[in-house]
């Protein structure tokens, strides 16, 4: 009889043999052993398919797409092959530290009615481990809360119930390429819970250099699709459309050109709040934790605008705005200073 897993890890795999060792060993090195690889390779131009093979671990099942169709299609089509009970995302370039496994089973196993659970992460750069950029730590509350505005959960930390994915088709949709994980969370929330163990237990291997502007505008026209349909299921149909402002101005910094776009943010970023709050029974503290995001958003926002000159501090104060701290009141007037500096060319832009 063919043993069945309890774990199958799910990976795209395109010209990763310089870090796929790294990662396999990672795997290797797991204190939980119940576990399978499936990698599709998306016909790559490199030897990973050896380095896959040569690793001589028979946990590992690799598929050779025959044509190139990128990471959602060998996703998919790895899913399509998963016979464990969880399924464990994991890049050909990141690696999983020895207790993660074991960490995120005992949770589904404790908690039915989580659909999803992440870890905490950081980041590998130039092979020196540096901290995480993702919001920790994050409870249940809290991811609702952020995924209103961004993705706060690294791909290669989470681990999530198959039957659930199963209920879903596609696994992860083309069309929202290059934000599938983000996109597969907000639909894998319908079927339960998404929590976080605040622990560190994947690295996330930074890469020299950016991303293509193909990729960037691909990525930002598909991150707006993704947050536009989640404020549409919570606040309906005539919900304001502010999907394109947070991709620009939250996510990507751009300063926000004037009074009017910092009004339609807040007032519909408290809109959403009110109406996640209306459906659950969070407590004090969630709330205020809600109210502190806001904050730090108006700080980050106002200072960028002011600094570029689009928003003098008085206009900053929008409809619905949270209350800054006093702290933060020094930054801001420097911020208007230079933001004039700038106006009258004193200092470049």
């Amino acid at each position: 009889m063919t043993r069945v897993p309890t774990v199958s890890v799910v990976m795209a795999v395109y010209n990763g043999a310089d870090h796929l060792p790294e990662t396999l060993q990672s795997l290797a090195d797991q204190s939980f052993t119940d576990w399978e690889l499936i990698a599709v390779d998306d016909c790559s131009g490199d030897d990973s398919v050896d380095v896959l093979e040569r690793f001589g671990d028979p946990r590992i099942r690799v598929i050779r797409s025959p044509e190139n169709g990128g990471p959602v299609a060998a996703r998919n089509r790895a899913f399509a092959d998963v016979r464990g009970r969880y399924v464990a995302g994991l890049d050909q370039d990141d690696m999983s530290l020895p207790e993660r496994f074991v960490r995120q089973v005992e949770f589904l196993d404790r908690y039915p009615d989580t659909v999803l659970v992440s870890t905490a992460a950081d980041l590998l750069v130039a092979g020196k481990r540096q901290p995480g950029q993702w919001p920790r730590p994050l409870t249940r509350a809290r991811i609702d809360w952020l995924m209103l505005i961004r993705n706060p959960i690294a791909w290669s930390s989470v681990m999530f119930r198959a039957d659930a994915a199963r209920r879903l088709d596609p696994f992860e949709r083309p069309e929202r390429r290059y934000v599938e994980d983000f996109d597969l969370y907000q639909r894998l929330r319908a079927f339960g819970r998404i929590d976080q163990i605040d622990e560190v237990l994947m690295l996330y291997r930074v890469h020299p250099g950016g991303a293509s502007q193909v990729y960037t505008s691909t990525m930002v026209a598909h991150a707006e699709h993704v947050l536009r349909d989640r404020h549409r299921a919570l606040l309906g149909e005539g919900a304001p459309d502010i999907a394109r402002l947070l991709v620009h101005h939250v996510m990507n910094g751009a300063p926000v050109p004037d009074r009017p776009t910092l009004d339609l943010l807040f007032e519909t970023l408290n809109r959403l709040r009110d109406a996640l709050l209306a459906q659950h029974a969070y407590s004090a503290d969630e709330r205020a934790y809600m109210e502190g995001e806001l904050v730090k958003i108006w700080h980050r926002l106002t200072r960028t605008a002011m600094r570029a000159g689009t928003l003098a501090l008085h206009q900053s104060f929008t409809r619905g705005h949270p209350r800054p701290k006093l702290r933060q009141l020094p930054d801001l007037l420097a911020s208007q200073a230079i933001g004039a500096a700038r106006r009258w060319h004193v200092l470049p832009a």
